[in-house]
């Protein structure tokens, strides 16, 4: 049995993706690392809702 689902899984690497590209591009936008950081976060925070509403679970 697996430890998650994989729409968990998709769902999760799809926040984690946004996360990423959302923090990486505040900090080549010119923020300092940790806004950059917290604009990843903040984004990842609301794509996990966004991404399962999207996959249709």
């Amino acid at each position: 049995m697996p430890l998650i689902s994989h729409h968990a899984a998709v769902v999760f690497l799809i926040a984690a993706v946004t996360g990423f590209l959302s923090g990486g591009l505040a900090h080549a936008a010119g923020q300092p690392w940790p806004m950059a950081v917290v604009a990843g976060l903040g984004a990842a925070g609301c794509a996990l809702p966004a991404g399962h509403r999207l996959i249709g679970g």
